[in-house]
């Protein structure tokens, strides 16, 4: 099913309507009706009754995100969840790494004791605990330095505040934000694959897969490091869509700017 995002978006946020100075256009974003004056949504389309919310040349009109932008910010925001979810897990993992460095012989005799008491238990399922590599992994963890897991509580911090900074210029769609994530997640897709070479997982492959799909998408889609025409076909695209919005609203034939042409 095809997913209407001009009306899904006028239903969470309300219409835009816009009356420009230009009589033939807004004859055309303008209707009379039995109950009152009535002007074209600049997003859906449709007819909303009332006066309209700004007026002026047709070129000041408030630039309306709407169809295929609608989308891109949909996914953006999509995104940004995601890097917020994960910066805020590493935060936590962050924590956990500082206090376990600041009690770590108390941790370590904790351990040592729980296992004095599940040996037997998993020895009677024939697993031995002396030989599993989870536990091997643990104890070798108590034999770090304080001075090296306070480093490693401090690059996972750094590591999550980027996470966070993508996700909140992600979620307001900010150019920075975008080049900011595809350059960091660019530089961590070597280490997920030699990740996958050591131990398969399906969550590993979503993973990698989410990433690279972000940064193809994201590259592309905003014309970042001159792909598309650049930063420059990307801020005539900007500067154009306000009178675009008016005349295709108001049905008016518009031609094609060469960017357009171009994708």
């Amino acid at each position: 099913m095809k997913i209407d995002w001009d009306r899904r978006t006028c239903a969470r946020k309300g219409h835009v309507t816009y009356a420009p100075d230009d009589p033939r256009l807004r004859l055309r974003l303008h209707a009379e009706t039995v109950v009152g004056a009535a002007w074209r949504c600049l997003r859906c389309g449709d007819f909303v009754l009332g006066q309209p919310h700004g007026s002026g040349p047709a070129a000041d009109a408030p630039l309306v995100p709407r169809g295929k932008v609608l989308r891109d910010l949909f996914i953006l925001r999509f995104l940004a969840i995601e890097r917020l979810v994960r910066g805020v897990f590493i935060v936590l993992v962050a924590i956990a790494v500082w206090k376990f460095s600041n009690s770590q012989d108390a941790v370590r005799r904790l351990f040592n004791e729980n296992m004095d008491v599940f040996r037997p238990v998993f020895k009677h399922f024939h697993y031995d605990l002396d030989h599993s590599p989870v536990v091997g992994s643990i104890q070798k963890a108590f034999g770090y330095k304080h001075s090296t897991l306070l480093l490693v509580a401090a690059l996972l911090l750094a590591y999550a505040l980027i996470e966070l900074v993508e996700a909140a210029g992600l979620w307001y769609a900010k150019r920075w934000a975008e080049y900011l994530t595809v350059v960091a997640t660019a530089a961590f897709l070597p280490l997920e694959i030699y990740e996958l070479t050591e131990k398969v997982s399906y969550l590993k492959i979503a993973t990698l897969v989410l990433n690279i799909l972000a940064v193809l998408y994201i590259a592309v889609a905003k014309r970042l490091f001159g792909l598309r025409g650049g930063r420059r076909a990307f801020e005539e695209e900007r500067h154009s869509a306000s009178l675009m919005e008016v005349e295709e609203s108001a049905g008016v034939p518009v031609q094609p700017h060469p960017w357009e042409s171009a994708r």
